[in-house]
């Protein structure tokens, strides 16, 4: 699995981030829903990473949003349903884990 900060630009990261909201809205109710729409997220203080398969199929994405030197949140942390139960959301994450704890030692 390849992972790359990703520009929110693709029509497979879109129909990704979209299919997260509707989950989200259709579980959860209004005042609990804290995911970001596609405006958001492309906010200079998050960083965003999709992993795509070989056909450049947006299989996950996970974001994080730096809230200050120290502190940071994890943000929109999607699989999609055709990538379920492969190790996706875990290779994401420590991906994610692996950046921030490049980030913090070469600070």
């Amino acid at each position: 699995m390849e992972i790359q900060v990703d520009d929110l630009q693709s029509a497979g990261v879109i129909e990704l981030l979209q299919a997260h909201l509707a989950d989200m809205y259709a579980t959860s109710p209004p005042e609990s829903v804290h995911a970001l729409d596609i405006d958001a997220l492309t906010h200079p203080s998050i960083t965003f990473w999709c992993v795509k398969n070989p056909r450049g199929m947006a299989l996950g994405c996970v974001a994080i949003k730096q809230l200050n030197e120290t502190h940071g949140e994890i943000k929109s942390m999607r699989t999609a349903v055709a990538a379920r139960n492969q190790g996706v959301a875990t290779e994401l994450l420590l991906h994610l884990l692996n950046e921030v704890n490049a980030e913090v030692i070469s600070s």
